[in-house]
């Protein structure tokens, strides 16, 4: 939407009320007894969360036909297993530009993540910092980049919507620098989204309580790309505002920080970035946020893997819910993983301490199908063994990227 929950689309309005998203139950103060896996915050939250807002945040865009695919491309695949492997010091850090990092979860840019906690990103951002996880901070973040980078001295990097005011996306990027974000990740796949039936159908409206905090100082709410309001003039408004290559330029020319580009599901497109000079790609389709009926980010990956090389770096998100979701996903081309909906369904049911919970249940779970598939580091993930379910020819259907 992984991850971040822009709001622009093609038809109606969202209406500004607070009443109708009242929690069912305040946050916890321990972890339920009911969390065993990662999965089980998905069930959990709607314990949390009124239906509205869970309906808001577990749906994609229209009739949720790539937000459904994406998480069952992963059930495609099984990790086959090996015996005898020494795999007494096994290790999951990896190095990506602009971090570091003990594992391969990174928490991607979600937009007003109050809507599941009061805390929202600065309790996420302690979560970060307690796993030695990296958060990456949306544009449209319920508190500013400088309050979060305050609150935490968590791995940062900052998610940048291009505003139609273009000074005010430089600025952006100024302001991330200044507040010691390591990365800039520039998503271009979301400036249209039909929001979900099923949210509409269950009246979701955004909360009073949820305001961009970062862009209050560049004008009006309804003026700046990824906002709160939903357009009727498609080609006079929207379109008009859509990013071309000359300000992927502009962005690349305006800082030394490594760039990223998320929402890239074509081969073509990744060489494309790759020859710009970008940092790296995400591989991602919003999370089934952008465009409905897309395929599943997972059938694209080894294809953009093949189309940069194998020193390229990459991550994925749309469809992470496990521990072997993660391997699935660095077996077949990713060097990293980021989870959206799941920080915010852990966010819901404890604050910090579920985000930091299920960060480390994500990496238990790793290290355990590391285990049985005889990897000791997230390299020998890529000469794993992954099956296509249903396939004749074992030989025909391994997946060793």
């Amino acid at each position: 939407m992984h991850n971040e929950f822009s709001r622009v689309g093609l038809v109606g309005q969202w209406q500004r009320q607070a009443s109708s998203h009242v929690p069912i139950q305040s946050p916890a103060s321990r972890i339920p007894d009911d969390i065993r896996c990662a999965r089980d915050y998905e069930i959990a939250a709607q314990r949390f969360m009124a239906e509205s807002v869970y309906a808001y945040i577990h749906g994609g865009s229209a009739l949720d036909q790539t937000s459904t695919a994406n998480p069952r491309a992963f059930g495609r695949w099984t990790v086959c297993p090996r015996l005898l492997g020494d795999i007494r010091q096994s290790d999951t850090r990896v190095q990506l530009p602009g971090a570091m990092l003990d594992h391969p979860v990174l928490l991607a840019p979600v937009a007003y993540q109050n809507l599941a906690h009061p805390e929202g990103e600065i309790a996420v951002a302690r979560a970060a910092a307690a796993t030695g996880s990296a958060q990456i901070l949306s544009t449209l973040s319920s508190f500013s980049l400088e309050d979060v980078a305050q609150s935490a001295p968590a791995r940062r990097w900052f998610q940048l919507y291009l505003q139609p005011d273009r000074s005010a996306s430089l600025d952006l990027i100024r302001r991330a620098e200044t507040a010691g974000y390591k990365a800039i990740m520039l998503t271009l796949d979301a400036t249209l989204q039909i929001p979900s039936a099923r949210a509409q159908a269950t009246g979701f409206t955004l909360p009073a309580a949820c305001v961009a905090a970062n862009l209050q100082q560049y004008g009006r709410p309804d003026a700046v790309a990824g906002g709160t309001a939903l357009r009727r003039d498609v080609i006079g408004g929207l379109l008009r505002h859509v990013p071309c290559w000359s300000d992927l330029d502009a962005v690349l020319a305006h800082t030394q920080l490594p760039v990223w580009v998320k929402g890239v599901m074509h081969p073509d497109d990744a060489r494309a970035l790759q020859g710009r000079g970008v940092a790296g790609v995400v591989v991602s389709n919003h999370g089934g946020r952008a465009l409905d009926g897309a395929p599943a980010a997972l059938q694209m990956l080894p294809l953009i893997r093949s189309a940069v090389g194998a020193q390229y770096p990459i991550l994925f998100d749309s469809g992470i819910r496990s521990g072997t979701d993660v391997f699935k996903a660095i077996a077949l081309g990713a060097d990293a993983v980021m989870i959206g909906r799941a920080q915010m369904y852990a966010l819901s049911v404890a604050g910090a301490l579920g985000v930091a919970h299920l960060l480390t249940l994500l990496r238990e779970e790793l290290a355990v199908c590391m285990a049985h598939a005889g990897c000791r580091s997230l390299a020998d993930l890529r000469s794993a063994t992954l099956i296509r379910n249903g396939a004749s020819e074992v030989r025909d259907e391994c997946a060793s990227c």
